[in-house]
């Protein structure tokens, strides 16, 4: 097992804190549409939808909402159209970041990431130029570090396993993420997410405590755009410093 799943562990505690902010609905109901307009409104045949209304349940996203995002989706529920939009872009130290966001005005979206960057102390990159730096994978995290979780996961076809505060961070290719599901739910292991992610190929590790609270709140602030529903990020604060200003 590799030791790298740090960013994705700073990730996972921090969903419980932002699910209480009235945004996480906004973000769920934002990736059930998207989800549904590229592969229609059939959780059963979309497992992208499958996995966007699961993350909203789990925020306790109403199902009256959860309805009406497929709705629009689908363009039933009218409503202007929303598009995925990736953003590139670099924090200090050259850590490097990806912004993906769901919205139905390119401009104030692109507007709203280009100044939160450069005032926080990031700047934007040009396309492609940070993408190749993340793999994107299926990722299933479990609080579950038993022999029998890693087998299952590996035989089901994970392609890395990583144990992390008492929890697997499992990830896979995209094919593979709903045939791992299936085979933990099998051995009634409770599956805390699932989702596709993008996962850093290599990590920057910053052991300076200013320049990691800096870090941090930079992607803070990225994350509380209303438009943003995922950011990415290479960098490693070791534990002792994470203490300190996480």
């Amino acid at each position: 097992m590799s030791g790298h799943s740090k960013w994705a562990s700073i990730k996972h505690k921090k969903a419980a804190t932002d699910a209480k902010k009235g945004k996480a609905f906004t973000q769920a109901a934002n990736m059930i549409t998207l989800a549904a307009k590229e592969g229609g409104g059939d959780p059963i045949m979309n497992f992208k939808l499958r996995l966007a209304i699961d993350k909203a349940k789990a925020v306790n996203m109403p199902s009256s909402n959860i309805d009406r995002a497929v709705k629009k989706g689908t363009g039933e529920g009218g409503g202007g159209q929303v598009e995925e939009l990736i953003y590139e872009g670099y924090g200090q130290e050259g850590v490097a970041i990806l912004v993906s966001t769901v919205t139905d005005n390119k401009n104030r979206t692109s507007g709203d990431v280009r100044s939160t960057l450069t005032k926080y102390g990031g700047r934007m990159a040009d396309a492609g130029s940070v993408s190749w730096l993340f793999d994107q994978q299926g990722q299933i995290v479990v609080a579950d570090t038993s022999e029998d979780a890693m087998l299952a996961s590996i035989d089901a076809g994970a392609s890395d396993v990583e144990e992390e505060d008492g929890k697997l961070f499992i990830y896979s290719d995209l094919n593979s993420i709903k045939k791992i599901k299936e085979a933990l739910e099998a051995l009634d292991i409770k599956i805390e997410s699932a989702e596709i992610t993008s996962k850093p190929k290599n990590y920057i590790k910053i052991e300076n405590e200013e320049t990691a609270s800096k870090i941090l709140k930079l992607i803070d602030m990225l994350e509380g755009l209303d438009d943003v529903t995922e950011v990415y990020a290479n960098f490693d604060i070791p534990d002792e410093i994470l203490e300190k200003v996480g």
